[in-house]
């Protein structure tokens, strides 16, 4: 029996959510639209199979053809991004930086990473998070001025607090990672580097973002913002913590592994080690500088003065909105995007001052350069208007129609 004879309720939902997509623009940095061929596999009868431990190691009998898939899925990111070792089944990226910080720490051990108000992740050390309750957590931040990271802060808190790891990544900073300063500094103390490429993956693996793979004892990211692949995370790391690694992954903090998520992964590594994949991920840098160019000639702040990847900060400090007053007003008319706290701001994060806004999903969408540029106009006229749900109301019919034009592969 179909799934709406079976529960409406939940057939309804997975519509609706389909409905939404497809009629609203998603500028969620986060984000995207995954190929129909990843979506296929996650929805394979590799769900039903049980796998706990690792390829021609299983606690479990019948895994022959799940242990293809994950062997395809860590050959093919291996190869990706020139990685000696991976392992594909943490089921987030949360997960993944868990699993290295038990393999590599013990309790109470140092670490230093980007704060969360200057664009940091809760995992880098944030108090609420585990990685600030069961260690000790120091954070470095960007530059008040430029809105860039801070190196020499960086250096100098690694040699006050002498950590054991180094975290270099983001969630919400616009600009090149330097991840040759960063292994210099840990190297000077002593500590491993973590690269969490969370967001810029996909960057990396088309050569458009330099790779920490030379600089870091071990790299972390997820595969459903640039990669455009299924929910789930990911490390890398050199052969000599290997065993530690997977050790911590299962079954240091997972049971389990999610097969179906695993052969969706092994499909979405295939197909970004393509030459249209590269293309793909060049013309999200393009939409994403347009915005960047378009939003500041209309007279907005970008944290940092603009964007070398796929997102970009706007401060609206001085437009009198708080970030979700304008997310809220935006998704009248159909546009989708988060508040953000920025560095050194004096709202509280449930409010903050900025929105993040990035380009993946609707450069998956077919959107180029005249495309998001429109878009970047639409949400000048929002929010600078003196009503911005009336001007949110009247824009509506003209993102739809962009939406019409513009369908979800």
């Amino acid at each position: 029996m179909s799934l709406h004879a079976i529960d409406p309720d939940i057939a309804r939902a997975i519509d609706g959510e389909m409905q939404r997509q497809r009629e609203h623009l998603t500028l969620v940095a986060s984000e995207n639209h995954c190929p129909p061929a990843v979506r296929e596999a996650v929805g394979s009868v590799m769900t039903d199979k049980y796998a706990e431990g690792y390829p021609g190691a299983r606690y479990y009998g019948g895994c022959e053809r799940v242990d293809d898939a994950e062997g395809l899925a860590v050959e093919r990111i291996t190869h990706l991004f020139g990685a000696e070792h991976g392992n594909v089944q943490p089921h987030s990226g949360s997960q993944a930086n868990m699993a290295v910080y038990m393999a590599m720490l013990g309790p109470g051990a140092q670490v230093l990473g980007m704060s969360l108000a200057h664009g940091g992740h809760l995992t880098h050390g944030h108090p609420r998070s585990f990685s600030g309750q069961l260690y000790e957590a120091a954070s470095y931040g960007v530059d008040r001025e430029t809105g860039l990271i801070d190196y020499d802060q960086v250096r100098r808190l690694a040699q006050q607090h002498n950590p054991a790891l180094i975290i270099a990544g983001s969630s919400a900073y616009s600009r090149t990672i330097d991840f040759g300063q960063f292994g210099a500094i840990a190297e000077e103390v002593g500590a491993y580097l973590l690269a969490d490429i969370a967001h810029i993956a996909g960057l990396v693996a088309a050569g458009l973002h330099p790779s920490p793979i030379p600089h870091a004892d071990l790299i972390t990211g997820t595969t459903h913002k640039t990669l455009r692949g299924p929910r789930g995370g990911f490390i890398l790391s050199r052969q000599k913590h290997a065993h530690s690694i997977d050790s911590a992954v299962m079954p240091g903090i997972q049971g389990g592994p999610m097969m179906h998520v695993i052969a969706g992964k092994a499909v979405c590594f295939k197909l970004a080690a393509t030459p249209e994949f590269r293309q793909y991920q060049t013309q999200v840098l393009a939409n994403a500088r347009a915005m960047a160019d378009e939003l500041a000639g209309a007279g907005f702040s970008l944290v940092s003065g603009g964007t070398d990847n796929h997102m970009l900060m706007v401060d609206l400090t001085e437009n009198g909105l708080s970030g979700i007053e304008a997310q809220n007003v935006l998704a009248r008319a159909h546009i989708t995007l988060n508040k953000n706290a920025i560095p050194y701001d004096r709202r509280k994060p449930s409010e903050g001052s900025g929105i993040r806004i990035g380009t993946p999903a609707v450069t998956t969408r077919g959107l180029t350069e005249p495309d998001v540029r429109q878009v970047a106009r639409w949400i000048a006229e929002i929010l600078l208007a003196p009503d911005p749900a009336k001007a949110a109301d009247a824009l509506k019919p003209q993102v739809l129609d962009l939406c019409e034009r513009f369908p979800i592969p």
